[in-house]
């Protein structure tokens, strides 16, 4: 009788204070915190006419139904957080206190709801004081298609390019990307036969220091030659970049428009197939002293144009993905453009679609002991007018199992995700230093960075770069989220850098995984949980609480949405008094102006600068500077007879009445 009185005493104490929640998914951490704060577990159920309100399938670009969420379906719930109280309100539900409880408050309203998906539950039907940790029509940033849409309007929210931090993307469906997809890869292949000649150039000084030095008259041993590409090769990646950089600084303006480029789309494809040649084939690339300096010359001058020129290498690969699919599903790694285009060409359904894309692969990414790794960075949206921002301080990096290698283009190289690589074995040639389980914390890779002679790398380049791009990100996307003041939603960006320490965005995840996989995500994973709830939860009721590791970066100005009042339409101000009676349009008589009559010589002009002619001149001037007379048919102007003022020729103009030459009706 005890337990059930406690349990009854508490389920009214949190039904009076709104602290009825309901958990879809499994989310042992979020279902310990909220009952270790005084929640009472409302059980989902899954019936007709339940809370669960399915929503109608959204295919649009921005909306949710491709969504790119990692949740892990093979998440383990053996994590056992401390006890957080004692007595029923323990975690662990071993007298069935919890259980009881629930179906106490069977009936009632849930006031925070947790999913794993956003579709789950339909925001349109919940009060204004339930919260939900999702935002609805978010996929305008949490689908490759919508990401490489949305920040493509950067320039129209922020003096940025996305250039800077997102790699080039574009959709294989979409005509108009496919076209200026193969246009890119054109020139990234002219680019890097501009960097190839300048790295043998290199290189063959090098190998002539060290013929300097080496001693003996060994012979080289003789070796089959190769087949050889010509200079003229090198003189049509020279010339393409040039025509380029012309049209960039718009020195083509006065050039016709059906010019032909330099090279035709027939001239492209020879020119490709001498690229793959060299780059693949090992065919060796003949050029001439001369082209050097010229090569080295248009580098720099593309260095300043071409943000992503160092981190883009000089093989050609791009990344085929999936426009909604996540855990490294479906992605391929590709260095041929018809291999590419196939996927177009042969497959109807990626047209009618429109939802993979193929984006510039990192081809000189950093590495740690000669693996590539990626790096996880949660960050918090508590609301979108104004847009607020929080960014979490800690996070962790996945390893390859493999040593990285432009040569094999196999996923297991060059996907990071966990979900791949935890089916693998790690390479046997893996540096030792590495971790077993392929997961350093953040302040391990920053130990990493002190070690390589970096320290300031993580606070001064990779930090801030990080919080500019998921910023960038959220604003080009704030238009099509559909804001809603209860709710908030955690979010999951995947970043990879470049030799120079550069994060490049590659992602943002939805609902992203809180599996503890490994010691270090069982960490993490339970931290980031527990100060989401810091914020949305203990943060309503003392603005000046702890968030724990949550720091806010961006919060706007508050943008007042006016209310929506209907159709109908109120013109507010005064009406104008019409110039001319009915008498007048009805003979067709149309004004004229003193000032015309005096600059005609007119006998009467210098009466008309009367008091009451001048009074009337302003009246006529007023309507004319309110747009009354505009569109008016300009006519010639007659003398009439008795009047001696001018009148306009249209018919043959009767003399008007002595009662109408008032100066109020301006006797023409």
């Amino acid at each position: 009788m005890g337990q059930l009185r406690n349990a009854k005493i508490h389920v009214e104490k949190a039904v009076k204070q709104k602290k009825i929640f309901m958990i879809q998914g499994r989310y042992p951490v979020i279902r310990g915190l909220l009952r270790w704060r005084g929640w009472v577990e409302k059980k989902m159920v899954h019936r007709a006419g339940a809370a669960l309100l399915p929503l109608q399938k959204d295919n649009s670009v921005v909306g949710d139904s491709d969504t790119t969420e990692d949740e892990d379906e093979e998440e383990d719930e053996t994590l056992q957080p401390p006890q957080l109280m004692d007595g029923f309100l323990e975690l662990n539900d071993l007298d069935g206190t919890h259980a009881l409880m629930s179906r106490m408050v069977r009936n009632e309203t849930p006031y925070l709801i947790w999913t794993t998906r956003r579709d789950m539950m339909d925001c349109r039907f919940l009060a204004k004081d339930q919260m939900i940790n999702h935002y609805a029509r978010a996929g305008s940033f949490t689908t490759k298609v919508g990401l490489c849409l949305n920040l493509r309007n950067l320039q129209w929210f922020d003096e940025a390019d996305a250039d800077s931090f997102f790699p080039r993307c574009y959709r294989l469906g979409a005509e108009d990307d496919k076209k200026a997809f193969i246009e890119d890869f054109w020139l990234t292949a002219a680019r890097n036969v501009l960097k190839l000649v300048v790295k043998l150039e290199w290189k063959s000084y090098s190998v002539q220091a060290e013929g300097k030095e080496a001693t003996g008259d060994k012979q080289p041993k003789q070796e089959k030659k190769p087949m050889s590409v010509s200079p003229e090769f090198v003189d049509e990646a020279l010339c393409a970049c040039e025509e380029y950089l012309s049209n960039l600084a718009h020195t083509d303006i006065d050039k016709d428009v059906e010019a032909p480029l330099y090279l035709s789309p027939e001239g492209w494809a020879l020119f490709l197939r001498r690229y793959y040649q060299v780059v693949h084939e090992g065919a060796e690339l003949k050029y001439l002293d001369t082209q050097v300096q010229r090569c080295e010359d248009i580098l720099q001058q593309l260095r300043a144009v071409v943000p992503q020129i160092d981190m883009e290498g000089d093989r050609n690969i791009w990344i085929v993905k999936p426009g909604a699919k996540s855990r490294g599903r479906g992605i391929m790694c590709m260095d041929h453009l018809e291999e590419m285009l196939k996927l177009v060409d042969y497959n109807p359904m990626v047209v009618k679609d429109g939802k993979w894309v193929v984006q510039k692969y990192i081809e000189r990414p950093l590495l740690i002991f000669g693996t590539k790794f990626d790096l996880r960075q949660w960050f918090l949206v508590t609301d979108w007018n104004p847009l607020t921002v929080w960014f979490y301080r800690d996070s962790y990096i996945r390893f390859s199992t493999q040593l990285f290698s432009l040569k094999n283009l196999d996923n297991s190289v060059h996907l990071c995700n966990n979900s791949i690589q935890k089916h693998l074995e790690n390479s046997s040639h893996r540096d030792p230093m590495l971790p077993l389980d392929n997961m350093w914390s953040s302040q391990k890779f920053q130990a990493h960075l002190r070690a390589m002679g970096a320290p300031d790398a993580w606070s001064t380049v990779i930090v801030p770069g990080m919080k500019a791009a998921v910023i960038h990100a959220l604003q080009t996307s704030q238009d099509t989220v559909q804001d809603r003041k209860a709710s908030f939603e955690l979010y999951g960006a995947d970043f990879v850098f470049g030799e120079d320490f550069q994060p490049w965005l590659i992602e943002i995840n939805a609902s992203p995984t809180m599996a503890p996989s490994t010691p270090v995500t069982a960490q993490l994973c339970a931290g980031v949980q527990a100060d989401t709830l810091r914020v949305v939860i203990d943060r309503r009721l003392d603005r000046t609480c702890d968030t724990g590791a949550f720091e806010l970066i961006y919060k706007q100005p508050a943008v007042e949405v006016p209310q929506y009042v209907g159709i109908r339409l109120l013109v507010e101000g005064s009406t104008i008094k019409k110039p001319l009676t009915m008498y007048h349009r009805r003979m067709g008589v149309h004004p004229a102006f003193p000032r015309l009559l005096t600059q005609q010589g007119s006998g009467e002009g210098k009466d008309s600068g009367t008091p009451t002619h001048r009074s009337a001149s302003r009246k006529v001037g007023r309507a004319r500077s309110r747009g009354t007379w505009k569109g008016q048919p300009s006519l010639p102007l007659l003398r009439c007879p008795e009047r001696g003022r001018m009148a306009s020729r249209k018919e043959p103009q009767p003399c008007l009445p002595p009662a109408l030459s008032r100066p109020d009706h301006l006797c023409i």
